[in-house]
């Protein structure tokens, strides 16, 4: 195996060089011995624990030795040569595999007449210097402080959200926003299905919590009224039984109620709080920092975070990995294709001067991305901030609550698809610019 490298800068270098099909094809072979060679082993375990005489099936060998076909094999033994000559380059460069970031970029994969030719570019973290000054770009703000009205509507709020529900007081149809007491069982197909009854149910039309449609057909609806409402559930919808299925619920209206305000006191401040000891005035205080907050968190991330990154970025000079860069520049244009149309989509793919184009128009995008994860990673390690499993999941949890997802479900899309590591990045970054603004003070 022939290897050059190539030091581009401090950080980015190229393996390159050419494997011979006589290599790779020897590593086929013993990959099908080797193959064979399980198999076999496998077999004779098989009938040593059966207890009768009886051959075993091949078929019982190919289910316990499934995903080892013989058209993985090419590609297997590629896999491994290719492995293979990374680490020959590393080993000539004097690079520890753990010194590497990111994932190796392919600049060419050409197949030869009697081989294989491979340029590769790795790339090294680059040292970034944190005795630089760096603090005299922190924006200086003003914390936000709850206007008194904000506090009393929210309170107000607080107050008719916990009022118990009453009947109106003169009977009328159903309209738009009112909360209708209802009655109702679904069907597909003649059949009820699981969770689609309920008795004396409070739905609030127009809150868009039932199927789409639903709500609709039971404006106007007059007390006592019953009626056949048909919906289609959403093709997406969260039970595959009933994903995209039509369906018929029979709908009783019992009556419509309201929830009226009332005008709270310490005792309903101990109700809200929990706390024997809580006074209205606990409860307005209360309310007061949580608009504060939520106040500041609004300046944090709609102005003081951008000023802070772009500060960051003037003070800090070092190489960027560039295979990190392109790996950026190649989840930017999948965020761009994410909000093409399907025209757009076959513009781009027909057309590789515009896919270029699109790539340099995100380009210094990603750089910047790249430039502040690593400025923030160095200066995160220096102020001895450390992000936990534990903050990562309440944060998460967090997140889900205030979109109405089920957090549970959100913490394992994240593990799913590796982006616990995202998550810790993002929160490391906010404790790093927290206490560079002195939010914990």
């Amino acid at each position: 195996m022939n290897v050059t490298v190539e030091q581009i800068d401090d950080i980015n270098m190229v393996i390159s060089g050419e494997v011979a099909n006589s290599i790779i094809e020897a590593n086929v072979e013993k990959l099908k011995e080797n193959a064979k060679n399980l198999k076999e082993e496998t077999k004779k375990e098989l009938e040593n624990e059966m207890k009768d005489d009886e051959p075993v099936e091949d078929n019982l060998i190919e289910d316990v030795l499934k995903g080892m076909e013989p058209d993985n094999y090419q590609r297997e033994a590629e896999g491994q040569i290719l492995q293979a000559f990374i680490e020959a380059g590393l080993k000539k460069a004097n690079v520890p595999v753990e010194d590497i970031l990111g994932q190796p970029g392919f600049r060419k994969y050409e197949n030869r007449e009697n081989a294989i030719y491979l340029e590769i570019e790795i790339s090294t973290a680059p040292t970034v210097n944190t005795d630089v000054e760096y603090m005299d770009i922190v924006p200086t703000f003003t914390k936000p402080v709850a206007p008194e009205a904000d506090v009393l509507a929210q309170l107000r709020e607080l107050a008719i959200q916990q009022a118990s529900f009453t009947s109106i007081e003169t009977a009328k149809s159903v309209e738009n926003g009112d909360v209708a007491v209802i009655d109702f069982e679904g069907f597909v197909d003649g059949v009820a299905f699981e969770g689609g009854k309920a008795e004396n149910f409070n739905l609030k039309v127009g809150s868009n919590s039932f199927i789409p449609g639903f709500e609709e057909q039971v404006i106007g609806m007059e007390y006592g009224e019953e009626k056949t409402i048909k919906v289609t559930f959403p093709a997406d919808y969260s039970s595959a039984d009933l994903a995209g299925k039509a369906s018929t619920f029979n709908v009783k209206l019992h009556e419509i109620q309201e929830q009226k305000f009332v005008e709270p006191d310490d005792t309903f401040a101990q109700r809200v709080l929990n706390d024997e000891t809580a006074t209205l005035d606990t409860l307005k205080g209360k309310l007061a920092e949580k608009i504060a907050s939520q106040a500041l968190s609004n300046l944090y991330q709609d102005e003081l975070k951008p000023k802070l990154v772009k500060g960051l970025l003037t003070k800090f000079d070092f190489t960027l990995p560039n295979n990190v860069v392109e790996q950026e520049i190649d989840a930017k244009v999948n965020e761009r294709a994410q909000n093409m149309s399907r025209e757009e989509h076959e513009l781009y793919k027909e057309s590789k001067d515009m896919f270029h184009q699109l790539r340099n128009q995100v380009r210094q995008d990603a750089k910047d991305s790249i430039k502040a994860a690593l400025i923030v990673d160095a200066l995160a390690k220096k102020e001895n901030i450390v992000v936990d499993e534990q903050e990562i999941q309440a944060a998460l949890y967090y997140q889900a609550m205030m979109a109405g997802q089920d957090a549970q479900e959100l913490v394992e899309y994240y593990q799913k698809n590796n982006l616990m590591t995202s998550a810790k990045m993002g929160l490391t970054e906010d404790k790093l610019f927290g206490r560079m603004l002195g939010f914990d003070k």
